[in-house]
């Protein structure tokens, strides 16, 4: 390996993230009144056991920091799509839950979220190689959490 080629593949996964994200937030449904990154939670916490999850896993699974993960779970239970109680096992922590509300406009933005990355990225590469970048994007981020 050399440096060159570290750099050049970063250079290369950055933009090609970059340009797909981009395109994926312009073609996100308008009509759930629901950003990308508040989609990212909900998705997060749909994907967990019960559909709840602890509030400091909640900031280590999304692409927020802390500050802006607490804010923007208070927004979404406001808006009756999370709830929020205290966790039973650390009186300072909490969990947060989503609500059946919650989930139905998830779902709603997942299926439309979905055929946009089916169009954009399942068109792009074939089955081979869609296994391949899931393998290598899995092998990079276990290798930079280790």
């Amino acid at each position: 390996m050399t440096k060159k080629s570290a750099i050049s593949a970063w250079e290369s996964l950055f933009r090609a993230q970059v340009t797909v994200m981009r395109t994926l937030t312009a073609e996100f449904p308008r009509d759930a009144d629901l950003s990308l990154t508040e989609y990212d939670v909900l998705f997060t916490i749909s994907k967990q056991q019960d559909r709840s999850i602890r509030m400091r896993d909640l900031r280590r699974q999304v692409l927020l920091t802390q500050p802006s993960v607490s804010r923007l779970v208070d927004r979404l239970i406001e808006r009756g799509l999370l709830s929020k109680c205290p966790e039973p096992d650390d009186g300072r922590g909490s969990i947060v839950r989503l609500t059946d509300a919650g989930y139905e406009l998830y779902r709603h933005c997942a299926v439309l979220h979905g055929r946009s990355i089916i169009d954009h990225v399942g068109s792009a590469l074939s089955p081979d190689e869609l296994a391949q970048l899931e393998a290598l994007c899995e092998k990079l981020r276990l290798s930079v959490e280790s």
